[in-house]
């Protein structure tokens, strides 16, 4: 067990029993506070842990990490270092904040110094997004379109039980928490016509979604196999996929999503490692037919992560209107990056890899309003009055996600964006 998820530790920052940061998560993030630059924070309770100002002090000196590498912009430089740096780090880091350890605890002045509100804070993306790849794994969710779109009794393609099917996305527009949509343009057709009209979406939606993000690259003709898989993800972070079903559903056929995807997908600050969620791994669905060789794993590669999504209307309350989990996905993280390299493709530090719509069995689980209301028919009644059947301006996405076992809470915190109208 790694030392640092031992459910029994306890530290002498004051965490809450609902908070998503106990000491046993430690997540990572690139924060600015004040007229200071971007630095390398973690979270603990309602706090972050400046890592730039730790190092300073010399509480981090034995491990031999750069100054610089606590002062970037993005936390590529520190996942370079490889997975027994950020081990070693996230363990010391652990034993300082532990109740038992007086080093920082009864240093009064250096706590002030490094331990800032996270209201306080500015939180920015946390990686330098070369490359993303969105995968659509939820053999529910593929299931529920293909009914919807084309034959319930064929709603799978036949390549969809054989491959993690995935598309090259837009890294440039990833976005961080909190930042506005604009609601995109774009062609689309009525069910009646021959012809596209252009204009505003009518039919913006939000996909919950899980991404990874690699932490170690492979060379160019090089692949990654299930087994090596988890070595090479550093950690992962909630992911909104947004997307225009309208524009979509016009576009998609030959290539699939272009416009109905690449203006805008938003991600949570802080980047929960993958040593963190080890205690939550499960069995993932059964896989028949049996996967090729090459897609074969060992062991429990699934993570029981709970989910949700609500959505708040501008001066209004918000609510729940989905309830889901990761450990539906049917094609696992492993397997998707063990896809994703067998022909050679070289991944980067930083790669954002996202799971596709993660949706449940039972209707309430479902990741979408496209299937929440399927297709529109089955409008979500608001505590104002009003009813969604896609995302309208002045909507807020609101996305939580965490794992619980043993009294032990890791959390995500929230990935959240505000719909604002086209321009």
């Amino acid at each position: 067990m790694i030392e640092a998820n031992d459910p029994n530790l306890k530290t002498w920052v004051e965490v809450l029993d609902d908070s998503d940061f106990p000491i046993q998560n430690l997540p990572f993030g690139i924060f600015t506070s004040g007229d200071n630059g971007s630095r390398i924070g973690v979270a603990i309770g309602e706090n972050v842990l400046d890592l730039a100002t730790l190092n300073k002090l010399g509480y981090l000196s034995k491990l031999d990490i750069s100054q610089s590498i606590f002062e970037s912009k993005y936390l590529n430089d520190l996942i370079a270092l490889g997975q027994p740096v950020w081990r070693a780090l996230r363990q010391r880091i652990s034993e300082l904040l532990r109740d038992s350890n007086p080093e920082l605890r009864d240093n009064m002045e250096d706590r002030r110094l490094v331990l800032l509100g996270q209201s306080a804070v500015q939180m920015h993306m946390p990686v330098k997004v070369n490359d993303y790849t969105d995968f659509y794994s939820s053999k529910e969710h593929a299931t529920n379109v293909g009914t919807m779109f084309r034959d319930p009794d064929n709603a799978l393609l036949p390549n969809w039980l054989h491959i993690p099917v995935g598309y090259h996305g837009r890294a440039s527009s990833i976005v961080i928490s909190g930042t506005d949509i604009r609601r995109p343009k774009g062609q689309t057709i009525a069910p009646d016509a021959d012809k596209p009209n252009f204009g505003p979406s009518r039919l913006l939606d939000f996909e919950l979604e899980m991404a990874f993000v690699v932490g170690k690259g492979n060379v160019l003709g090089n692949s990654v196999s299930t087994k090596d898989a988890e070595d090479h993800i550093f950690g992962m972070v909630l992911f909104n996929d947004w997307s225009a079903r309208d524009i979509q559903k016009w576009e998609y056929v030959p290539l699939g999503p272009f416009l109905a995807k690449n203006f805008a997908s938003s991600v949570s600050p802080w980047i929960v490692t993958l040593d963190a969620l080890q205690p939550f791994k499960t069995a993932g669905p059964i896989q028949d037919p049996e996967p090729l060789p090459y897609l074969k794993f060992e062991g429990e590669k699934n993570y029981d992560i709970n989910l949700e999504v609500a959505i708040k209307p501008e001066n209004g309350e918000e609510k729940a209107v989905c309830n889901s989990n990761f450990k539906y996905m049917y094609w696992n993280m492993a397997q998707q990056l063990a896809h994703h390299t067998v022909n050679g493709c070289n991944m980067q530090i930083g790669d954002m890899c996202a799971s596709g719509t993660i949706s449940g069995p039972t209707p309430e689980s479902y990741g979408s309003m496209l299937e929440l209301t399927w297709r529109g028919s089955k409008p979500i009644a608001m505590p104002d009055g009003s009813e969604r059947k896609f995302i309208n301006d002045g909507d807020t996405v609101i996305m939580r996600g965490y794992a619980e076992k043993n009294g032990v809470r890791i959390g995500f915190g929230e990935v959240t964006g505000k719909v604002l109208p086209a321009t």
